[in-house]
């Protein structure tokens, strides 16, 4: 969403604002030994999107991203991954709800073009499948695909896992969609590569860390806040204004119930309450973003800044 058309300016020296305090956290700064955790195992993706942005990292998998977060929390880490966002099936609702719930910064964003392969023992042909083992986003990038197949889809933690019950147990009748590097781990064949319905198929990922980014004016970066309203009429739309007339590019809006509360009245009605998460290209250095985000505050019920940070496709 872009504003009345006029460019940034660059903020004269009456518009400057204190310094902003925080630590520089990029891809290309890590040191060697920098530990980075996710929810996963060997042979799942997000390994490899970990693999490919930190080579030199020391992988901490855990079992779930709630694990993964507090990890990073209490300094056993010093960086989470999570998946935010897929181009064929849209958010992943869990991760959103997760970064209001835990006390980290967005340092990086990560896009990555995943293939999704169909595995089995091997063997095994197509016709034999009956049933198909992987994470539920998985197996909902692939649903057409799987459709055609005319199997039953059995939810697992994640692709590897599938892949580990089917060598494990010698499923015959049974396949995993996974990563080429799982057929690899578990032994199994690949029966058809980029299985998933869409290509090109792309991920988005977080990294999150205890300390946020110091943004220099006028970098590329994107923002992500959330926040909520107050009760009253048009009071989104106020909320988006804010953006729009500083001519800032707001790149993603989502919402998401409030469950601390719920609902709200309107006049003589009940209506369910949201928060919104909001991603926007600007930094927090910058003299417009500064000032939308004064005016928001003005009209929210709260307002977090959830990180400032450079995007990355590998």
């Amino acid at each position: 969403m872009k504003g009345p058309g006029h460019r940034r300016r660059r903020p004269s020296h009456q518009d400057q604002t204190g310094p902003l305090v925080s630590t520089d956290l990029s891809l290309e700064t890590e040191r060697s030994s920098v530990r980075v955790t996710y929810q996963g195992s060997p042979g799942t993706v997000i390994e490899a999107m970990v693999l490919n942005a930190f080579p030199n990292c020391i992988a901490a998998p855990q079992k779930r991203s709630e694990g993964a977060l507090e990890t990073v929390q209490s300094s056993l880490a010093d960086k989470a991954v999570l998946t935010i966002e897929n181009s064929s099936i849209g958010s992943f609702h869990q991760s959103y709800d997760l970064l209001l719930s835990h006390n980290l910064q967005i340092v990086q964003e990560v896009h990555m073009d995943v293939e999704l392969c169909l595995l089995a023992l091997p063997g095994v042909q197509k016709d034999d499948l009956q049933t198909i083992f992987s994470h539920p986003q998985d197996l909902a990038q692939c649903e057409h695909s799987l459709s055609n197949l005319g199997v039953s889809k059995k939810n697992v933690d994640h692709g590897a896992a599938g892949a580990e019950i089917i060598s494990k147990q010698n499923l015959r009748g049974a396949g995993v969609i996974g990563s080429a590097r799982a057929a690899e781990l578990y032994g199994l064949n690949i029966l058809e590569c980029n299985f998933q319905d869409a290509s090109p198929n792309v991920t988005r990922y977080l990294v999150l860390a205890r300390t946020a980014n110091i943004p220099k004016e006028y970098e590329q970066y994107k923002t992500s806040i959330v926040f909520g309203l107050e009760e009253g009429p048009g009071t989104l739309h106020k909320a988006l204004v804010a953006f729009w007339k500083r001519d800032l590019n707001l790149t993603k809006i989502e919402s998401r119930p409030n469950r601390g509360k719920p609902m709200r009245t309107l006049g003589t009605e009940k209506q369910f309450n949201y928060i919104f998460y909001v991603d926007f290209e600007a930094s927090v250095a910058e003299i417009p973003a500064q000032n939308a985000l004064k005016e928001l505050e003005e009209i929210a019920s709260f307002l977090r800044v959830l990180g400032c940070y450079p995007s990355t496709r590998i």
